[in-house]
């Protein structure tokens, strides 16, 4: 009876200590695991870059500096040259001309409807320009802020605004011959480009707040002196809807830019921005970008 009990002790002490040296393996199997490498992601765009937008320090490259068609996405940099303005007023109200009409319908372009002889805000337009990714829109404000006796000479003088800031920014491998993205051969960008000057974009709070707009209904002016709500205008970043965190940026696409998109996301306080170039289809750059920003996040964490 007596030999019973010491062995039920000398089993339990046994027991114990397999359980410690468990607990040990266990524990040193959980301090391992930061340590090992995120798996990096495999995405069909041809070009791709992320950055913590904190620092500027990357995390993710793909073909990062090869300079490609950067559709719609150029209009980032149309709306931060906009917003660049000194004296801006978002109120002042611009009226829609024929030329701008006929340059959407012209180039089969994505608009925001704008209606000729309406009076639309800067405000409006900036949100036309970046939400529906309106060609008119674009058309209008580089009209209204280019310098110049003619249409356009102010369009290529608010053209020569956008390198001027690129130039600004230090990025050798961008360059615009548009205010819009459709290009005339020599508009062109890359991911990593793309992605900083999104960064600097985002620093506007005006820009932040429009580019996380997921709908809007503009109210405008009548060139009889009446009132006209426009049809809602949505985000083509489906991001916004369906990635938690998502605060923008802008999308693209075209014939020969395929499908592109700027993306960003913050989440416990960290902020993941990055570009995604030359995807097969609007479906798959919002996949690329998801991969991308969990990638993201999870070398931060």
């Amino acid at each position: 009876m007596i030999t019973g009990i010491k062995g039920t002790r000398r089993i339990r002490r046994a027991g114990a200590v397999a359980l410690t040296s468990g607990a040990l393996v266990a524990a040193g199997a959980l301090t391992a695991t930061p340590a090992q490498a995120v798996t990096t992601p495999s995405i069909v765009a041809k070009g791709g870059y992320v950055m913590n937008n904190a620092n500027g320090s990357t995390l993710y490259t793909k073909a990062a500096d090869t300079k490609r068609s950067t559709g719609s996405t150029t209009k980032i940099m149309t709306a931060k040259v906009v917003l660049a303005q000194s004296n801006l007023n978002l109120d002042k109200k611009v009226t829609i001309q024929k030329a701008y009409s006929d340059y959407v319908v012209k180039n089969n372009a994505s608009q925001a409807h704008l209606i000729v002889g309406d009076k639309v805000t800067v405000r409006q337009l900036l949100y036309g320009l970046m939400l529906p990714s309106g060609c008119d829109a674009a058309y209008a404000l580089a009209d209204t802020y280019g310098s110049g006796s003619t249409r356009d000479a102010r369009v290529t003088s608010f053209i020569g605004k956008m390198n001027a800031a690129a130039k600004s920014l230090h990025l050798s491998n961008t360059h615009f011959d548009s205010f819009d993205g459709i290009g005339n051969g020599n508009n062109y960008s890359t991911p990593r480009d793309l992605t900083k000057i999104a960064s600097s974009a985002m620093k506007n709070s005006t820009f932040r707040t429009i580019v996380k707009t997921k709908s809007y209904t503009a109210k405008t002016i009548t060139k009889t002196g009446g009132t006209r709500t426009m049809p809602t205008w949505s985000n083509t970043n489906t991001l916004l809807s369906s990635y938690s965190g998502a605060i923008g940026v802008k999308t693209g696409s075209g014939p020969e830019a395929g499908a592109c998109l700027v993306f960003a996301a913050t989440r416990g306080g960290k902020t993941v921005i990055g570009t995604v170039l030359a995807s097969s289809s609007y479906a798959q750059r919002a996949t690329d970008a998801t991969k991308l920003l969990n990638y993201g996040f999870a070398r931060l964490a």
